[in-house]
């Protein structure tokens, strides 16, 4: 496997903060996306590179692993466990030497394969008389959506360290939320079973609607008139419109509320949050001669 500079990839360097690596990955994730570059197999090819790049980079742990040793960081505990257990073994009196450091990033994957398995080690390293498995690394990744992406169940296909998931996202998911992929991590050792992968989902909203949880809120301009004398108005909602009836009278900062209008409860299909409209009161501009005068009559009137 050849080394591949995560830092070059994402145009940092090794003292780029977390927030530099977030915001760099997402707008060169955003450039170089399959749908925006469709049949464009360098853009993929570099798509596919800035993911594994922030696998890696934004997991702190997984980032200390990497600057020490390199594309070898996956089996960085394997390494650490077996160069203790040969560091007893030589203790012991077996006669062989101990490693200790000084390993360059080219330099771990001929250790590791003299160790477990590879054609230098004649069968690996054994304990017990059975090889070592070791567990692959779990993988975090983060995927952006718009919040109308989210309304309703759908498929989508990624790209995660060169391999494709096709995974169903449920409804209603929320911002920050995490879910597990089992087996789709790094590959085990040996053996070992493959790692997890950690798909964090980024929601941006740009509708005029806001989420809190499973319930929408919006704001609606209803024209003075309207909100005096009563009458109908034609409210957007997330999935079509409703007509409502505006009672006389009406003040401003009222809120009603429509009943199943909001956003999907998570993983129960059929299930809806409420959507509370608030009433903002729309005062008339440039007014005419006539209109002026006709309010000047109705405040006399109030008075």
């Amino acid at each position: 496997m050849a080394y591949i500079d995560y830092y070059k990839v994402l145009g940092l360097d090794k003292s780029a903060s977390e927030a530099e690596i977030k915001k760099a990955y997402r707008k060169l994730a955003r450039k170089y996306h399959p749908d925006v570059n469709p049949g464009d197999t360098e853009a993929e090819e570099k798509f596919k590179q800035l993911n594994e790049a922030n696998e890696v980079l934004s997991n702190p742990e997984n980032r200390k692993k990497y600057d020490k040793y390199g594309k070898d960081w996956q089996h960085a505990e394997a390494y650490e466990q077996a160069e203790k257990q040969r560091s007893q073994y030589a203790n012991a009196g077996g006669g062989r030497a101990q490693y200790s450091g000084g390993y360059g990033q080219e330099d771990f994957s001929d250790f590791f394969s003299s160790m477990f398995g590879g054609a230098a080690g004649g069968g690996g390293f054994r304990s017990g008389g059975r090889q070592a498995q070791f567990r692959g690394q779990d993988f975090n990744a983060t995927l952006e959506l718009d919040l109308r992406d989210v309304y309703e169940k759908h498929k989508r296909t990624l790209t995660v360290n060169g391999k494709n998931i096709r995974l169903t996202i449920p409804a209603g998911v929320e911002n920050g939320q995490t879910i597990k992929i089992r087996g789709y991590g790094g590959e085990g050792m040996n053996g070992g079973p493959n790692g997890d992968l950690f798909l964090e989902f980024s929601i941006r909203n740009n509708t005029a609607f806001k989420r809190d949880g499973t319930n929408l809120y919006k704001t609606v301009k209803v024209d003075l008139y309207t909100a005096v004398l009563g009458g109908e108005l034609l409210v957007d909602t997330f999935d079509g419109s409703v007509k409502l009836k505006i009672a006389p009278e009406t003040p401003a900062g009222k809120q009603v509320k429509l009943k199943g209008k909001g956003f999907p409860v998570y993983k129960k299909d059929g299930q809806f949050g409420d959507l509370y409209i608030t009433y903002d009161i729309e005062m008339p501009t440039n007014l005419s001669a006539q209109e002026k005068k006709l309010f000047e009559e109705l405040a006399k009137l109030r008075s």
